[in-house]
């Protein structure tokens, strides 16, 4: 369901007329909530029922999606906003002018109010942040305080591996859905006359909710018949332990367990001290925070970069990264533990290993700034209206004399193609007079914004629709996808060493608290603000914003494709790139912490030798 959430997002931005910053922070509510009860949950949830407060949990998630795609069945269906597309209405204007925009706006105005139901998927995003709380926590210390030491390692690395499966699935349904268009079941398909590739299309975001908010309830269930404890891995089971008798408040936990417990809650503040004033640790904070920073950038606009960079739909983004991705970081994850443990290596050793995977990986991801597609020609914002590449943000550059007498209005976005290979903002700036077919194969003639170079029959007509990237793009597209599976593969092979570097470099008895530190200030720092910034640094690029009712800017139709690629890459490159500074100072203070241990270690060794040669009989006097 996070996932499918991440995959959602440029349906639910176009849906509810919403800028990438907006959206970002519709993204981040889901931290917002899970910060709230996160410190709650994890001090107070050990001492209670841990699997039925984990089901909780799960029945909290199912509501909460269910809540983020609600809101669907209470807005006008969304081929009304396409109305001024259909070219019937669109040459109509030529006739009665301002007419016919006048009286769709008016109707925009007084329908429009749905839009402002995107708080609801803000807060069912937050919902399902409370509901998660519990999840990795108590789940997490439920196995390791049932589990040998020895295989508790081999538990949650095999449990890590697996969740990878969720934002498969996640993004695969994300995939099928944005397939199918947002109304369906309500219009007819046959009566739209956009495609997948069209920057206005809304694919059916609300549906993969509800397919999520089953699947919660589903997996919540078998929470609940779980028991509070289990016999500790190795220990014996002591048969005649009657449960019914007795407080049930009683379990098999070690009896040092609420001791523990009490000794923390007293020391919480002393320990937080300690554990800041660990260097390696706040370094290695430092570093993780950035890098979290540049990987929830970049994953919540992955899906949208792949869609205006190379011009995919927003169904094939979602289906490439949960086929090709994240099945080799899957892969890569469980390869890292395996080398650790086969060749048993050390704090240092690991913390080398995930510094040079990470870095490797780094490197790769450079050559994303080569891979590229050039801006889409679009007549007034990428090239003039006599084909010259030109950059434009401003609305009066779609004006220009062959379209000054048609009365037309720059604030549309309806795409059509000529055979020159420029697309028009609309048939109307287009210059077209005349329509001939219905639906999607309807086609504009006598246009006179269209270049011709022959008097042939046709020439200066366009298509509906914005014109198809050339092959050369596509086959960038494919560079990009294995710089960036290979890339994936080598940065997840150093996850594992890089997960246990923070658990090594503390004293044991802080481990709890240093993991759990980190959670929070990943999320408060990282999770929560990054989608924010990024979404208004792509903003930033927009060349036409669409418009809506009563003329409010809405989403935005069409980047400044080579300054999104910039912005964006750059922005994910300096923050993974400042990381590797902190990191490379861990190294330096670990290397320096485990020689002293080793100095240490054969002083201890040697002095015990010593002890012994003095004790042993050969050194006895003969007497």
């Amino acid at each position: 369901s996070g996932t499918y959430m991440k995959s959602a997002i440029t349906q639910i931005e176009r849906r509810f007329d919403l800028s990438s910053s907006v959206v970002g922070l519709i993204d981040g509510s889901f931290e917002m909530g899970n910060l709230l009860f996160l410190a709650v949950v994890s001090h107070f949830g050990a001492r209670l029922h841990r699997p039925r407060l984990i089901g909780m949990g799960c029945f909290l998630m199912a509501i909460g999606s269910a809540l983020t795609g609600l809101p669907h069945f209470f807005m006008r269906q969304w081929y009304i906003s396409l109305s001024v597309s259909h070219g019937s209405k669109q040459l109509l204007k030529y006739d009665q002018k301002h007419i016919l925009i006048s009286t769709i706006l008016t109707l925009d105005c007084v329908k429009d109010t749905g839009s402002s139901m995107w708080i609801y998927v803000f807060l069912g995003n937050a919902l399902r942040g409370i509901g998660e709380t519990p999840v990795t926590p108590l789940g997490i210390s439920y196995i390791d305080d049932f589990a040998k030491a020895e295989n508790s390692a081999f538990y949650i690395a095999c449990l890590q591996t697996i969740m990878l499966l969720g934002p498969m699935f996640g993004f695969l349904l994300g995939s099928m859905c944005a397939k199918l268009y947002v109304d369906i079941g309500f219009v007819s398909v046959d009566s739209v006359t956009i495609t997948p590739q069209d920057a206005r299309w809304v694919g059916a975001w609300w549906l993969g909710f509800f397919v999520s908010s089953a699947i919660l309830v589903l997996a919540g269930v078998p929470f609940w018949f779980l028991p509070r404890s289990l016999p500790i891995q190795g220990e014996e089971w002591n048969e005649n332990f009657n449960v019914d008798q007795g407080n049930k408040e009683q379990s098999v936990l070690p009896n040092t367990h609420s001791v523990k417990l009490a000794n923390i809650s007293k020391g919480f503040l002393p320990s937080l001290k300690r554990l800041l004033c660990t260097p390696a640790y706040f370094l290695l904070l430092c570093g993780i925070v950035l890098k979290f920073n540049s990987f929830i950038g970049l994953l919540t606009f992955k899906a949208k970069y792949m869609e205006q960079q190379f011009g995919q739909s927003a169904s094939r983004t979602n289906f490439l990264i949960g086929v090709l991705i994240l099945p080799v970081v899957a892969v890569g994850i469980f390869l890292g533990g395996l080398l650790m443990k086969r060749y048993k290596l050390s704090v240092v050793a690991g913390a080398q290993l995930s510094f040079i995977t990470s870095l490797t990986a780094f490197l790769l991801l450079l050559f994303h700034f080569s891979t590229k597609c050039d801006n889409v020609p679009v007549a007034g914002l990428t090239v003039s209206y006599n084909g010259t590449p030109e950059i434009s943000h401003d609305e009066h550059s779609l004006m220009s004399q062959c379209n000054q007498d048609c009365a037309c209005s720059t604030s549309e976005w309806d795409p059509v193609c000529s055979d020159s290979g420029i697309t028009y903002v609309s048939p109307c700036l287009a210059g077209c007079t005349s329509s001939t077919g219905q639906g999607k194969n309807m086609v504009f003639h006598n246009c006179s914004c269209v270049s011709s170079p022959s008097p042939v029959e046709g020439s200066r007509s366009v298509f509906l629709g914005q014109c198809p990237r050339g092959p050369g793009c596509t086959r960038s597209f494919t560079s990009y996808m294995a710089v960036s599976v290979l890339s994936s593969f080598i940065n997840s092979l150093g996850t594992t060493p890089g997960y246990m570097i923070t658990i090594r470099c503390i004293k044991p008895e802080l481990k709890s608290l240093a993991l759990g530190i980190q959670t929070l200030v990943m999320r408060t720092l990282g999770g929560i603000p990054a989608p924010v910034y990024f979404g208004a640094l792509i903003d930033s690029t927009c060349l036409k914003w669409g418009v809506k009712g009563c003329g409010h800017r809405g989403a935005c139709r069409m980047y400044d494709s080579n300054m999104y690629r910039v912005i964006f890459l750059s922005l994910t490159t300096c923050l993974s790139g400042c990381s590797y500074f902190f990191i490379i100072a861990v190294i330096v203070l670990l290397r320096k912490q485990f020689r002293k241990e080793e100095v240490k270690a054969l002083q201890q060794t040697a002095s015990k030798q010593n002890e012994t040669e003095l004790q042993s009989p050969e050194m006895c006097h003969p007497d």
